[in-house]
């Protein structure tokens, strides 16, 4: 099912018959090391290259005698290639092989999610630029704050990105290893420089050290990383979710020509991509969960792991590759309501002031309890009575027996909520970056 969600390449990656291309690229590779170390013929290794093969219908056909895939695909690469096929597999078990090509497999799917986590990220730099200065009202809670910057609200969503791509590239080197150590790692009919040779051939290290399997703190790292990017997904689709309902619409999904939000109700424009990736993301985090149970496996090997491994290393790959790429499409096509932001600010009657004029008074003598209780007096009043703070603050003769005109025009300046905005994107898009 995801497949049809994926783009062709990263879905043509996790295919049954790319699964066999990469063992068969894994047993090649150890082919060709023995062959450097003269354990295999110059001749005989010219031979199986060329009839090195298989039929994907074929290995199925054998599997379902042997029930074993690696025994029945070695099968069927030595119908192809003949009597020199008994070079094939020389020494190893299947895990060598399974392993080996997970390690590949996993590391050209991580080449892919970073691809689409880099346009992500480009999509979040432009929107941080284009709204640059653009005042906003800040929330905590769900309620009014202070003001920020819509360019500050998207620098924030590029600076976590930023660490999920610095995560998510160490996780892609902890994945980025094989092994060719035999039945419980110990090299006992092969040997520490033909894994090392086998592994270079296919772009991989060498783990440091293997039972008969790479251990899945590896694959528990690779898969927690992708899980915590999809959190970050969520808290961006939440971001955006939120902002885009009807009593807020500071910001609105792009909506095509002919599209339908409701079969019901034709006026309805929802956050439909969002809410899609909000869900979405919550499978990849579950998956993380499968990775890590993986971990504690019985002595040098068992199976366990083995069947979840099937399920999660193309959903998670797939599901992230395609939430990376949807949402870096929804802020692509993303609208920003800047007379609804304006309306927004002016809605809690400029209550959000409350601070600099508290400020002020502390700057003027007062104790801070004595000036906040001041503030509040007046700010509650304003609530209630739904008329403008900075009104009632200007002719409030208490506070103005402390502050005069200037330092009123100063607290009630908008500009200063903005004034280190360019200092934070020195330090997100120069010195993070």
């Amino acid at each position: 099912m995801i497949e049809r969600y994926s783009r062709p390449e990263m879905a043509a990656l996790w295919t049954l018959e790319n699964k066999f291309r990469v063992w068969l690229e894994v047993e090649m590779a150890v082919c060709e090391a023995w062959c450097e170390m003269g354990r295999i013929s110059e001749e005989a290794m010219a031979e199986i290259r060329e009839k090195a093969d298989f039929d994907v219908d074929r290995i199925l056909e054998i599997e379902k005698t042997t029930k074993h895939d690696v025994i029945a695909f070695l099968t069927a690469v030595e119908e192809k290639v003949g009597p020199r096929s008994r070079y094939i597999h020389l020494g190893c078990t299947s895990s060598d092989i399974v392993d080996t090509a997970n390690g590949v497999l996993l590391t050209r799917a991580g080449n892919l999610v970073a691809q689409a986590l880099d346009k992500l990220l480009d999509a979040l730099y432009d929107l941080a630029h284009e709204h640059k200065g653009l005042l906003c009202m800040g929330r905590t809670h769900g309620i009014h704050a202070e003001p920020t910057t819509y360019g500050l609200k998207f620098a924030g969503f590029y600076a976590e990105f930023l660490r999920h791509r610095e995560r998510f590239e160490a996780a892609r080197e902890a994945v980025r290893v094989g092994k060719i150590s035999g039945a419980v790692g110990t090299y006992a009919h092969l040997s520490p420089e033909l894994e090392e040779n086998a592994c270079t051939r296919l772009g991989l290290k060498p783990d440091v050290h293997s039972t008969q399997i790479v251990q899945r703190d590896r694959y528990a790292q690779f898969f927690t990383t992708l899980a915590l990017m999809a959190g970050g997904i969520e808290r961006l689709g939440v971001e955006l979710r939120h902002l885009q309902r009807t009593e807020v619409l500071e910001v609105e999904e792009g909506f095509s020509k002919g599209q339908k939000g409701s079969s019901a109700m034709p006026h309805k424009k929802n956050p439909i991509s969002a809410e899609n990736l909000c869900g979405l993301s919550r499978l990849v985090r579950s998956n993380a969960v499968a990775s890590m149970e993986n971990q504690a496996l019985w002595h040098e090997r068992d199976i366990s792991h083995s069947s979840v491994e099937r399920v999660i290393m193309p959903d998670s790959t797939m599901l992230m590759d395609y939430i990376l790429q949807r949402m870096a499409g929804v802020l692509s096509r993303l609208v920003v309501k800047k007379d609804n932001i304006d309306r927004n600010m002016a809605a809690s009657f400029g209550l959000f002031y409350s601070q600099r004029v508290l400020g002020k008074l502390i700057d003027s003598g007062l104790r801070r309890q004595t000036a906040y209780e001041m503030v509040q007096r007046v700010a509650m009043h304003c609530w209630e009575s739904k008329v403008h703070f900075e009104g009632q603050i200007r002719k409030d003769a208490e506070i103005n027996t402390h502050l005069s005109s200037k330092d009123l025009d100063d607290a009630f300046d908008p500009n200063y909520y903005k004034q280190y905005e360019d200092a934070i994107f020195e330090r997100v898009f120069v010195a993070g970056a």
